[in-house]
């Protein structure tokens, strides 16, 4: 197995440690790469988008070539993950914010984003999330200038909700989340996705 993550911006790191530590408990053979450019991506298992700023992860995967080959692999089938910022990459529309700074979105799920939803850094929380697939201890998830998505339609169907938002939707193998969870110690979402990618 071979996991790529997007790193030319954002969360990176984190994202790449937790998945090592996940391979280890699942006892899956495999690596974790650092994705910053289109041959990166050559015979990866599943693609990880991480949190960051949006606009520039965007602009920089339209610049390595990386935008198109992502959407390429999604239809496909490949397993993608898309956390915060990566969540905002993975709609078919965002809102105004959105619009405004040119972000070009990937398009892949069928839902809608509002960017910076819980206002700015300083909003920034954690809170303790029901999330039925991954078993019924709560998962503690970090928050930070992080959307929402405010409805799904067609194939993609909401994954969980927190205080009446969607903050996770799920289309076959793609699964966006709107909070970080990387940032912690619980492995289930990326043992989750590591699953998806075996199936």
């Amino acid at each position: 197995m071979r996991i790529g993550v997007v790193a030319v911006q954002g969360a990176v790191s984190e994202h790449v440690e937790v998945l090592k530590k996940a391979m280890e408990r699942l006892e899956i053979d495999g690596s974790v790469v650092y994705a910053r450019s289109l041959r990166d991506l050559n015979d990866v298992s599943g693609i990880v988008i991480p949190g960051g700023e949006s606009t520039t992860i965007s602009r920089l995967m339209l610049t390595t070539g990386m935008h198109e080959k992502i959407a390429e692999l999604a239809k496909k089938g490949l397993p993608i993950l898309g956390t915060c910022a990566g969540t905002i990459l993975l709609a078919k529309e965002g809102d105004e914010q959105v619009k405004q700074t040119n972000t070009q979105l990937l398009g892949l799920l069928e839902m809608k984003v509002l960017r910076n939803a819980y206002g700015r850094q300083v909003d920034s929380f954690e809170a303790d999330v029901k999330i039925p697939e991954i078993g019924d201890k709560l998962f503690r998830a970090a928050f930070i200038r992080a959307p929402t998505i405010e409805k799904v339609w067609n194939d993609t169907r909401v994954w969980i909700e927190y205080n009446g938002a969607i903050i996770g939707a799920k289309k076959g193998n793609m699964l966006a989340l709107t909070f970080h969870p990387e940032l912690g110690d619980d492995l289930r979402i990326h043992e989750y996705f590591l699953r998806m990618t075996t199936k």
